[in-house]
């Protein structure tokens, strides 16, 4: 949704936080031990075209997220590429330093076909189409009570790509979202994915709709969830213009295509001070 002059991400995202704290249900998760406190089916709204969803309220590190959609796009499962930005997917790496349920893999190759470029090549034929649906998620090995056990499955399980109005609009469903790490980085990842799939089609990106199963917060960022709720929102929005032949260059590990992107955000990209250190729940 529109927020004049201030950053869009920001509100919504404080907001969402707010209503954790105060009416989320509180209970312990039995994987991992901790207290969460969590609400059902909450959803963000985001039109690329007025500014890109970056988290101002505290910084968050740029470079992760823009790598990490590189490598997806480049759709393997060993982290060897990824590793020369960020170490995020380490834990989750089985034999061979790959990770089994890595999303790119998913897309252009698991279920026996190129989902990405199925789904180009779809809207460059029809670009009134509704059947641009993309899976993360194996029903036939993921999840439920006979799934085989893995280190990772995935959070962001599904998103649909349609062209509305000449704009490139993309529904990303996440079925579990850690509200203070995941969510910045899913929600920025996943609009670049789409500013790339914009460039390519030769179309103005549109809306960013993010929608949420399960949100919640952890016991220990309960602190600083509520430190963020309480800062004001001061950021002005963050413009981003996609890079030439940006879809093309991730599909081939062009690592000079993240220090482009990196550069153009850090430029505008002024955050408030740190919360501290927050630790992952794995």
């Amino acid at each position: 949704m529109k927020s004049e002059n201030i950053n869009a991400f920001d509100v919504q995202y404080a907001q969402i936080l707010k209503e954790i704290l105060e009416h989320g249900i509180e209970e312990k998760n039995e994987r991992t031990g901790h207290v969460c406190k969590s609400l059902p089916g909450m959803t963000m709204k985001f039109d690329l075209s007025e500014g890109f969803p970056l988290l101002t309220l505290r910084k968050i590190p740029l470079k992760v997220f823009i790598a990490e959609q590189v490598w997806f796009l480049m759709g393997g499962k060993n982290l060897e590429w990824l590793q020369q930005f960020t170490k995020i997917w380490d834990n989750f790496a089985e034999e061979n330093n790959c990770v089994e349920s890595a999303y790119g893999f998913r897309w252009r190759a698991h279920f026996g076909r190129d989902q990405i470029d199925g789904l180009v090549q779809l809207l460059t034929d029809e670009p009134t189409s509704r059947h641009g649906v993309i899976l993360m998620w194996d029903p036939s090995d993921d999840g439920l009570s006979m799934g085989t056990k893995k280190k990772n499955v995935p959070c962001p399980y599904t998103f649909t790509v349609q062209i509305i109005g000449g704009k490139l609009c993309l529904h990303l469903v996440i079925r579990s979202n850690d509200m203070m790490l995941g969510n910045p980085h899913d929600t920025a990842g996943f609009a670049l994915l789409a500013e790339f799939l914009a460039e390519k089609l030769g179309v103005t990106p549109g809306y960013l709709t993010v929608s949420i199963s399960n949100a919640h917060i952890y016991d220990i960022h309960f602190a600083q969830a509520q430190e963020i709720v309480e800062r004001r929102v001061v950021h002005s929005p963050i413009k981003f213009k996609c890079p030439q032949d940006a879809f093309d260059r991730a599909e081939n590990g062009d690592t000079k295509l993240v220090t482009e992107i990196f550069d153009q955000f850090k430029a505008e990209y002024n955050p408030q001070e740190s919360l501290g250190k927050m630790n992952i729940v794995l």
